[in-house]
């Protein structure tokens, strides 16, 4: 029996994974994301985040890639009530930042790709600090009483800036951010642990958080002497040359083998047993690589292997 999450203040009920659609129309192709897609709801999963920008890095892209597969996902397969579609406005290269104007125009955009009347979690990709939290906060409201939004959300913003946009919600009664989507995992705690923390915490935010398998690193493929084809192999293996990088990996390799478990799982369930977190995201190219990833539903750790995790990312 899958278990689901409320997230955070909202009626929204998310499985305990995320599932990351930036690999979608990048290194996952329209027959692999399909595949992707069946095999994660198959297992019980209900939540898919993207962005409209997913994957406008990619030379001939133009942003939205990652939109229209899903949505062309939802249209074939008649699961558009089944699915909590996530996406964010701010980073599309034709749609930057978020002035009233914008966000209301990329919405729009979004809602074509994705085929649908109506986007269940809408984030704020990236702060944008020339807009006033309440020219941002009332373009959103007025997304969510148009319908076309059911829960707002905030991703990559200050501590500052998220206390000023959920005081002027309530003051105001507008639509109110109920989830963050941070930089947080096991090796990158330091954005996230702190006075961001306290804030989503204090006002009953759920976390999202991506990067949540440090771009592959956390799966324990990148070892000392190895060579790994991924296109994220960069910055994963970045994590071998430090203190905090190989302790971690020292230590889930310790809990997996007394887990009997996989250290990906490990990883993520760490995350997941974190005060605020709801749901880490993390992305499969694959079919294979998706059965490390949904076994955290069901994975729960010892207060000691908790404890051992989290001193040795420290």
């Amino acid at each position: 029996m899958t278990s689901y999450r409320a997230l955070g203040a909202s009626s929204l009920q998310v499985f305990p994974l995320a599932l990351g659609g930036n690999v979608f129309g990048w290194t996952a192709d329209e027959a692999a994301s399909f595949a992707v897609l069946d095999a994660y709801t198959a297992a019980g999963g209900n939540f898919v985040d993207t962005a409209d920008s997913y994957s406008s890095w990619i030379p001939g892209n133009e942003g939205g890639e990652s939109e229209t597969l899903i949505g062309a996902w939802l249209k074939s397969r008649g699961r558009r009530d089944d699915v909590v579609v996530a996406t964010k406005v701010g980073g599309h290269p034709a749609y930057k930042g978020l002035s009233p104007d914008n966000v209301k125009k990329a919405a729009e955009a979004s809602l074509r790709r994705l085929g649908t009347d109506h986007i269940d979690l809408y984030y704020t990709h990236f702060d944008d600090e020339s807009v006033p939290v309440e020219d941002i906060v009332t373009a959103l409201d007025e997304l969510v009483k148009a319908g076309h939004v059911r829960e707002i959300a905030a991703s990559n913003i200050s501590p500052e800036r998220l206390k000023a946009s959920l005081d002027f919600s309530e003051r105001e009664g507008l639509a109110r951010y109920v989830a963050l989507q941070p930089h947080y995992n096991l090796v990158s705690r330091d954005t996230y642990e702190g006075a961001l923390l306290d804030t989503a915490a204090d006002a009953g935010l759920a976390a999202v958080p991506y990067f949540a398998l440090a771009s592959g690193f956390l799966t324990g493929k990148y070892r000392p002497g190895t060579e790994v084809e991924s296109a994220r192999a960069g910055s994963a293996a970045a994590h071998l040359e430090t203190e905090r990088g190989r302790a971690v990996l020292a230590a889930l390799d310790a809990v997996a083998r007394e887990q009997e478990a996989e250290i990906a799982t490990v990883a993520l369930a760490w995350l997941a047993a974190r005060p605020t977190v709801v749901a880490p995201i993390a992305s499969a190219r694959t079919v294979g690589q998706l059965p490390a990833l949904l076994a955290v539903a069901d994975l729960r750790l010892t207060d000691d292997q908790m404890t051992r995790l989290t001193e040795a990312s420290a």
